[in-house]
């Protein structure tokens, strides 16, 4: 069945293969670098999630750099307001959340929420314009949502795992960290007869409390790359409609904008509380 909408020859199936695949660099068996024969190599490269990633990064930072340098508190532009909005939200939202005590936490939230919101808002872009573009220029495949690819999202992630474990070492100490792994929920008695089972419940605390550390960063990552690839598939499908794509696009488009919003939100604001559990005494 060849797909509507001036897709050429391309199948239905192919089309939506086609949209969903990265453009990738691995090396093969004889050490050389091959393009987009990477199925199965755990250690290919999607150069178009690291590109349109560090891109969107360089973005954020060079547009809230010159709001920065060109503040004015006589006649603020309206984009100097929108980054004061921005700024102002989630400096509450932490404020709100964080009860600890640390200059990085406000700066990484913000740099969480827009980097995320920038990312998950290329959905909003046809998903035949960049691909084309890229197409025209020699390259075969082109994905433009970072966070639809899950090593995005896992990268992420593991990043905020990696300081959830510094803040609770950094506040409570090596052995406070190893007793909220041993310890809780269970509190093993040290003393008369019960120490007996004290080993056990030290070795089922652990292996509870070890399990629910290393969800956190498994949720984290699944749930924004889930939202966002159920939000470009259905796009891609959209697409396949030709000319009567346009209404359904809008309509799912406005709706989309609600969804790339509160994952960017959420990323936030479950990083926060996961840094900020890491800060507290319970």
């Amino acid at each position: 069945m060849a797909a509507e909408g001036g897709h050429g020859e391309l199948t239905s199936s192919s089309y939506i293969q086609h949209h969903l695949q990265n453009l990738q660099v691995c090396r093969d068996e004889t050490g050389e670098w091959v393009w987009n024969t990477c199925a199965g190599n755990p250690i290919a490269i999607n150069v178009d999630s690291m590109f349109w990633s560090v891109f969107l990064g360089l973005v954020f930072c060079t547009l809230f750099w010159r709001v920065a340098k060109k503040s004015s508190t006589g006649k603020p532009t309206k984009f100097q307001a929108f980054v004061e909005i921005i700024v102002e939200f989630v400096d509450s939202s932490v404020k709100d959340t964080f009860h600890g005590k640390s200059r990085l936490i406000a700066p990484l939230g913000l740099t969480i929420f827009v980097w995320v919101f920038l990312m998950n808002l290329m959905d909003l872009i046809p998903v035949d314009w960049i691909p084309m573009a890229a197409g025209a220029a020699g390259i075969p495949y082109m994905k433009v949502v970072p966070s639809t690819d899950v090593n995005i999202t896992f990268g992420m992630s593991i990043a905020v795992f990696f300081l959830i474990i510094f803040y609770t070492i950094k506040n409570k100490g090596i052995t406070g960290f190893i007793g909220e792994l041993t310890l809780h929920p269970i509190a093993p008695s040290f003393k008369g007869p019960a120490v007996i089972a004290a080993p056990l419940i030290i070795a089922f605390n652990f292996i509870l409390e070890s399990v629910a550390l290393l969800a956190k960063p498994v949720s984290l990552s699944l749930r924004l790359f889930g939202n966002m690839f159920a939000g470009e598939l259905i796009f891609i499908l959209i697409a396949l409609l030709g000319i009567w794509q346009l209404p359904l696009h809008f309509g799912w488009a406005v709706f989309h904008v609600l969804i790339v919003t509160l994952q960017a939100f959420i990323f936030m604001m479950l990083t926060i509380v996961y840094l900020s559990l890491a800060s507290e005494s319970h």
